[in-house]
C-alpha cells in the first residue's frame, strides 16, 4: 500500500520521485491532482496543496478532495509538511517541529462551510471523531526517525495553530494564539487533520519555521528572510521524508482515536 505525502509552499514536487506526473483524481468532493510513483523504494501518492507555480492560495486548497483522493487510492497513511510562522519566541527559524496537538477552533473550510465529510443526516458513515491526540502516533514516530536519520534537529511535540488565509495575522490575534499554547501557525493543515481523522486515515504533520508571527519579536521578520527560509525548507523536508517513508510503510499505522458511528 502507498503512503500519501502532502506538501505546501516551497515544496511543489518530490525530488527524484519516479512518476508520470500529476494526474486528476475524481472524488465526490471534486478533483484532486495526485502524483503516483516510487520514492526511496516506497509507493507514494503525492499532492502539492498549492500546485506548481502556486496557483492555489490557502483559500483555494481543495481539502476534502485531497484527503478523499488519498483514501480512495488506498493510502495507508499521510505524512504532511508545512512551512510555519513561529508563535513561540524561543523557537529558532529554520528549525523543525513534529506536532502533537492542534488549535483549529473555527473548524471551517476555506469556503466557510464546516470542516467535515459528514454533511448528510442519516448517512451511514456519519459519526463523531473522538481522540486524545489528533495525530497518528505511528506516523509521528516515523517522522521523528526520519529527522534523526537525516541529521535534522527536531522539536518533538508542539501545538499547530490553523489560521485562515490568505492574509497573515495581527499582533492581537497572535497574542491570543500564544495564550492558547500554540507553537506555530500556517493556513492549511487544520482541515487536513480533521478530514483525515474522519476517514480514519492516519496523518502526521511536520512544520518548518520560516518567520516569527507578528508581535512575537520586537522586530518583524523581513520578507526576504521568510522567502529564504521557505527555499531552505524544500531540501530539509525532502531529506526527512525520504528517510521517514520506509518507517511509515513498515508501521501499518493506526488512526488516532475512533469514529463513533450511529449506523444506518
Amino acid at each position: 500500500m502507498a503512503i500519501g505525502i502532502l506538501t505546501g509552499s516551497g515544496t511543489y514536487a518530490l525530488p527524484g520521485l519516479s512518476t508520470s506526473g500529476s494526474e486528476p483524481v475524481l472524488t465526490e468532493w471534486g478533483e484532486a491532482f495526485v502524483s503516483h510513483g516510487t520514492w526511496g523504494g516506497v509507493d507514494v501518492l503525492h499532492i502539492s496543496r498549492h500546485g506548481v507555480g502556486h496557483p492555489r492560495l490557502s483559500n483555494h486548497v481543495t481539502h476534502r478532495a485531497n484527503i478523499a483522493a488519498l483514501k480512495q487510492l488506498g493510502a495507508q497513511g499521510v505524512l504532511a509538511v508545512t512551512v510555519c510562522g513561529a508563535v513561540d519566541p524561543d523557537a529558532d527559524l529554520g528549525s523543525v517541529v513534529c506536532f502533537d496537538d492542534l488549535h483549529f477552533v473555527s473548524n471551517r473550510l476555506p469556503d466557510g462551510s464546516l470542516c467535515t465529510f459528514f454533511t448528510e443526516p442519516g448517512a451511514k458513515e456519519r459519526g463523531h471523531w473522538i481522540y486524545e491526540s489528533p495525530f497518528s502516533a505511528d506516523l509521528r514516530a516515523a517522522l521523528l526517525a526520519g529527522t534523526e536519520e537525516a541529521g535534522v534537529p527536531v522539536r518533538d511535540g508542539g501545538c499547530y495553530g490553523h489560521v485562515d488565509g490568505p492574509r497573515f495575522n495581527t499582533r492581537a490575534e497572535i497574542r491570543g494564539l500564544a495564550a492558547a499554547g500554540v507553537t506555530a501557525v500556517s493556513q492549511t493543515a487544520g482541515p487536513e487533520t480533521v478530514l483525515a481523522g474522519e476517514l480514519e486515515l492516519p496523518y502526521a504533520l511536520l512544520g518548518f519555521l520560516t518567520d516569527y508571527a507578528n508581535g512575537v519579536k520586537e522586530e518583524a521578520t523581513p520578507v526576504e528572510t521568510l522567502v529564504e527560509m521557505m527555499a531552505a525548507s524544500t531540501e530539509t523536508f525532502a531529506s526527512i521524508l525520504r528517510a521517514a517513508l520506509p518507517h511509515a510503510a513498515a508501521a501499518t499505522p493506526a488512526p488516532p482515536g475512533v469514529v463513533y458511528r450511529f449506523g444506518a
